[in-house]
């Protein structure tokens, strides 16, 4: 009954419903200085089925993700819950839990990068996030939820990117899913692509990369950093069209919409059926 209501709510213009949203404000963190508010995503049948599990999609910038968000970068959200509800239902994608971690203003830039700016004057705490996520929300998350302990995905835009592909090569035996939207990879002189080529071997990880090619003051840099993280994937062992995908965007910029916009082709590449 509740699959047909949802195909009812979507062919209708609607999204998922309160029911399919629950919130865990404050979550607190003994890695990290602030709390910050989770919202979960549950699929359609979740509580019809309790004999059921499903994989997880953890995603950053939580605030901007579900239902009506505002981001107050761009003034839209992902509408996350409604493109994964819909390809839900039209069977295109494999059910799935996804949990938004909101971030917490000025401490962003901090937890999503993996090494100090001196321009910015912030940066390193990436490490600390990660233990928040890893030995913290997944045990909350696994315990309070039908998951499927060791299927969870990681994923975000801009520093989202980059900090989803870093914890993603840190924490190979826990995130099997990378979503890498228009990741900064600009950040600390090109970091990231040294932790690539450094990393000790490929991950077993399915990941998804991509770039807008209208991206901020220099969009060809950023279109030109997006291919040599791609490249480095490559050499490390990724095989392109395989278990790495990689998505320039004609005219996209670097904002919320266009990252709604692509995110249902980022689910069906990571849980397509």
């Amino acid at each position: 009954m509740r699959l047909l209501l949802c195909l009812l709510m979507l062919l209708l213009g609607g999204g998922a419903s309160a029911e399919d949203l629950r919130s865990h404000p404050a979550f607190h963190s003994q890695f990290l200085a602030k709390d910050r508010d989770v919202t979960v995503y549950l699929p359609p049948g979740y509580d019809a089925h309790p004999s059921q599990r499903y994989p997880v999609l953890y995603l950053h910038d939580g605030q901007n993700l579900f239902g009506d968000s505002v981001s107050s970068y761009s003034g839209k959200g992902w509408e996350a819950d409604r493109t994964a509800e819909a390809l839900i239902v039209q069977g295109r994608i494999r059910p799935l839990i996804i949990i938004g971690i909101a971030n917490t203003g000025e401490d962003r830039i901090g937890e999503y990068t993996q090494s100090f700016s001196e321009q910015f004057r912030a940066g390193g705490k990436a490490d600390l996030y990660g233990r928040m996520i890893v030995e913290e929300l997944k045990p909350f998350i696994d315990s309070h939820y039908r998951t499927i302990p060791g299927e969870a995905g990681l994923g975000g835009s801009s520093l989202g990117g980059l900090v989803s592909m870093y914890l993603g090569l840190k924490y190979p035996a826990v995130f099997d899913r990378l979503a890498v939207m228009s990741p900064s990879v600009w950040w600390g002189d090109r970091q990231i692509l040294k932790d690539v080529a450094v990393a000790p071997s490929r991950t077993p990880a399915r990941i998804w990369v991509d770039i807008g090619t209208d991206e901020g003051d220099n969009p060809e840099a950023h279109v030109a950093h997006a291919r040599l993280l791609r490249d480095a994937l490559i050499a490390k062992g990724w095989k392109l069209n395989d278990d790495l995908a990689y998505f320039e965007d004609p005219g996209a910029k670097h904002s919320e919409g266009p990252w709604a916009q692509r995110f249902g082709r980022v689910l069906q590449f990571l849980y397509g059926t």
